[in-house]
Order: C-alpha cells, then structure tokens, then sequence
C-alpha cells in the first residue's frame, strides 16, 4: 500500500495506482517505469509481442507488469487498459507511431474508462508554433487535436529540450573549439530539462489526479551566453560565443537540407534537429509560466552539471 502526496493534493492511503505505460523500452519512457515503481505505482508496461529487448527483462527485475499486446488491436489494448489511473505514452516515430497508434492507444483508454492520458509530447511549446515550422512537433499538434475532443482527462508534459543533448547530439556547445554556436540573440532565453527530471517529473503526474492540461518545466532557463558561462565552469577552459548569422539563415540551411537529403523514414534526420533549434531560437516556444515548484522533491539539474559529466573525447 502507498501514499501519494504532491504539492497540490493529498490522498489516503488507499492502495497503489496502477499506470499503464506505453514505449517503457525506449530510453524515457524506462526512466519513467523506475520513478513510477519508485513512487509506488503498480506499472503495467506494454510490449510488442515477442520483443527481445534487454529493457524487457529489466522492467521485470525492478517490478513491472509486462505485458505483450497488440497495437493495432484496439480491443487487445482496451483489455491491457483495464483497471489504470493513467495511461501514459513514450512512444517515438512518425504518423503511424504519433498519430496513429496513439489514437488507437487513446481509444482503447477510453473505453477502458480510464480517467487520464498522458501523450507523447515532452518538448517545446509547440502550442505557440506555425504549422510546417517542425514536423514531429506538427504530429503532436494533430494528435492533441483529437485528445482534446476525447472524454478524457489529458495532460501534457513540455520540457524544453533535452540537456543530455548538449554533449553531443545537438551541436551548440563545441567542446574541440571551444565555442557555444548560435543563430540570432545570444541572450534569447532557452529551456533545457534533462532526459531524467522528465521521467522523475512525468511519473510524479502521473499519480496526480489534479493536473491540468498543460505541465511546463525546464531544468534550467540559459541563453547562449549563459551556455557560455555553464561550458567554461564544466571543463575550466574558456568557451567563447559563434554567431553564424540571424535565425533566417538557419532557416535558409534547413531548406537546404531538406532538399539535398533523400527521403527517409528516419524519425530525427538532421534538418529535424535544426528546425528543433530554429524554433527554440526564435523564442516562440518558450515555456511559461513553469510549474517546476509542483513537485517538491525534484532536483533539477542544472546545464553546468550535464556538462561537466560528458564522455571523454
């Protein structure tokens, strides 16, 4: 038996709710698994058939229901549902993953009568978007289109974008060159929250009963320079800042990009992750206000920190 307490609401102690989660085997959504067991939670993990991934057995280990289900069953997942607080999903791909099966994950909680549903955002504001400024971010625009018209409770969680990033994937912080590259405003305020403090924070709603439609939360709010600042604490050399020009001419090189490229089922090819950056650029995304206070026992994780841990080159 557990007690659940958050910022806002506290509950008898009535007995572990169960979450079913969807995509536990990807590198969030585990993490998300462990917070959930970790507060308590009963963790009904959903799997392909037959998958031999080495996340299964280790869901197993720390606890969790696993549970092998067909996803382009809506019955087989309403009969996985049954029973859950909320249904939350870490789900990665296109249209057919996005769009598509979370829509079938969506209809089947409903039927399941389940009470809350938890997309597959955790991202930028992509509320405050254009259409075609990013496309992963405009699938999550659709689905949350039709979200919004389910009789269910919905919550999304948007964390800026993931500080892990900075040692490598995302290239703005050059470690052999010293240098923080940027477009546009060096002092443009930007969010980062560990891949971690948003597993630690998803879970933490999970088993919240009160949340509202949107959750924001960033680890930290840096600009350039302050990527600057956190880069040269890190490592102890001086970083020094690399401008290549207004957020247009990013704009300009992921059209570019996109057009050199061949076409591809690739869910994050590079122009993907520059549209990433062009939006985070522009500011249009920013997070506010944040909701960082709600869960008390979060630690957030600074940049500096994320930064000083990289691999050795």
């Amino acid at each position: 038996m557990a007690e659940f307490t958050t910022a806002n609401q506290s509950r008898p102690n009535v007995g572990p709710a169960t979450i079913v989660l969807a995509g536990a085997t990807g590198d969030l959504g585990f993490r998300i698994a462990h917070h959930l067991l970790k507060r308590g939670a009963v963790v009904r993990a959903l799997v392909r058939p037959g998958s031999t991934r080495p996340e299964v057995a280790a869901l197993r280990e720390q606890g969790a229901e696993v549970v092998e289900v067909d996803f382009n069953s809506v019955a087989a997942l309403t009969k996985a549902c049954a029973g859950a607080a909320c249904v939350v999903s870490a789900l990665s791909g296109l249209r057919e993953v996005i769009v598509d099966l979370q829509k079938r994950l969506l209809d089947a909680a409903v039927a399941a009568g389940v009470p809350r549903f938890i997309p597959s955002d955790y991202c930028i504001d992509y509320t405050k978007l254009p259409d075609g400024s990013n496309r992963n971010l405009d699938l999550r625009r659709e689905f949350n289109q039709r979200l919004n018209q389910a009789p269910i409770q919905a919550t999304s969680v948007l964390n800026g974008m993931f500080t892990d990033l900075l040692t490598g994937q995302a290239p703005v912080v050059l470690f052999k060159i010293n240098r923080v590259m940027y477009y546009g405003d060096a002092d443009q305020p930007l969010d980062f929250t560990t891949t971690e403090n948003t597993a630690e924070f998803t879970a933490a709603a999970a088993l919240d009963p009160t949340t509202p439609r949107y959750l924001r939360v960033a680890g930290e709010v840096a600009s350039v320079r302050g990527l600057q600042k956190a880069a040269s604490a890190a490592t102890g050399q001086p970083f020094k800042l690399l401008r290549v020009g207004g957020v247009w001419v990013l704009g300009g090189l992921i059209k570019v990009t996109k057009a050199l490229m061949p076409a591809s089922d690739d869910v994050f090819p590079p122009w993907q992750g520059m549209q990433y950056m062009h939006n985070m650029f522009t500011g249009l995304p920013k997070l506010q206000p944040l909701d960082n206070a709600r869960y008390p026992d979060i630690r957030w994780t600074p940049v500096r920190e994320v930064l000083a841990q990289r691999p050795s080159a």
